[in-house]
């Protein structure tokens, strides 16, 4: 990425944590810290990468961003607004500038709107492209995503799971967005299909300038589509740096051990590499391990790190970790 684009997005300390309640009268007690203080920016038509394990907030974060859920605390700042303490009339004209792809089309489709309907009702709601206009945005957004202008009257169940993750992508696109949010948009989709989708987002970005903050758990796809990726455990981000600096010398334990899990296309390097398994399972959220998150699972954890938070630091140029012993 080059240095001079201008920050999009920048998120500092964002939090996001779910009362837990009890009984008849809902009493609280207790809290799942699903994001507990995550810091990153994203440059103008920049791809971050966001991955980590199932259940470690990623796209918790991803709907606090767009403020789909209220942050608990923290800021996000989108093309120099402050997203988190806008009145919703505000907020709804912050809409159009940010979207979302999400993880099944097969949910987040109306089965009973048709493929035209879908895609226009961003527009109607919104009062842009009116009657023909209307009508020749929706064929075009049709065409721009590999599928037949002629689709508009097709409902939902009549594509494959591949195509109808195209029609989500095209109602994305409705309103022109600089900035979307990919939310594990390949996960239910067929491995054939998935590269595809990848390679037509990539071409999009391309074509639109468009911005994306890419959500998955797949870290060789990752590497494919990301310029910089953030690692996230246990609702905090562990690890931020380039791509081919995170692939090439990643620094936190956590890291290494989720790209040992990776296979390498070379038989005689997979045979030699030596896999880190992690011991045990991912602490719950309601009550994470005191210091740092990932020491309960940590090879190489010590005593300062049950008792101390580490530090977010700059080890080199542009490449971030959370560790003490980094």
């Amino acid at each position: 990425m080059n240095d001079h684009m201008d920050v999009l997005l920048q998120v500092e300390n964002l939090a996001k944590h779910f009362p837990i309640t009890k009984g008849v009268f809902r009493r609280q007690v207790g809290t799942v810290k699903a994001v507990d203080g995550i810091s990153f920016e994203i440059k103008e038509q920049e791809t971050l990468g966001l991955v980590g394990e199932s259940g470690c907030g990623k796209s918790t974060a991803g709907r606090v961003i767009l403020q789909l859920y209220p942050a608990t605390s923290g800021s996000v700042v989108f093309k120099g607004v402050e997203m988190t303490h806008l009145s919703s009339e505000k907020l709804r004209l912050q809409r159009p500038k940010m979207q979302m792809i999400f993880q099944d089309p097969q949910d987040s489709l109306n089965p009973r709107m048709t493929v035209g309907d879908i895609i226009g009702e961003p527009m109607i709601e919104h009062e842009v492209y009116k009657g023909k206009e209307r009508r020749e945005k929706i064929e075009h957004l049709l065409k721009s995503v590999g599928l037949n202008p002629k689709y508009t009257n097709r409902y939902p169940h009549e594509f494959s799971g591949g195509q109808r993750q195209r029609i989500g992508i095209a109602r994305a696109l409705a309103l022109n967005p600089d900035f979307i949010i990919c939310d594990e948009p390949i996960a239910a989709l067929d491995v054939s299909i998935q590269a595809q989708v990848v390679n037509l987002l990539e071409d999009l970005q391309e074509q639109l300038g468009l911005t994306y903050l890419f959500i998955s758990h797949d870290l060789s796809m990752i590497r494919h589509i990301a310029d910089r990726v953030a690692v996230m455990y246990l609702g905090v981000i562990v690890e931020l740096a380039s791509s081919p600096s995170l692939y090439g010398e990643p620094l936190h334990p956590y890291t290494q051990a989720l790209l040992s899990a990776v296979p390498i296309h070379d038989p005689g390097l997979e045979q030699k590499r030596e896999r880190i398994i992690l011991k045990g399972d991912v602490p719950s959220p309601a009550n994470p391990p005191s210091g740092c998150r990932f020491r309960t699972r940590c090879p190489i954890a010590g005593t300062q790190c049950a008792e101390q938070v580490p530090e977010w630091r700059e080890k080199k140029q542009g490449h971030w970790v959370a560790c003490h012993k980094a």
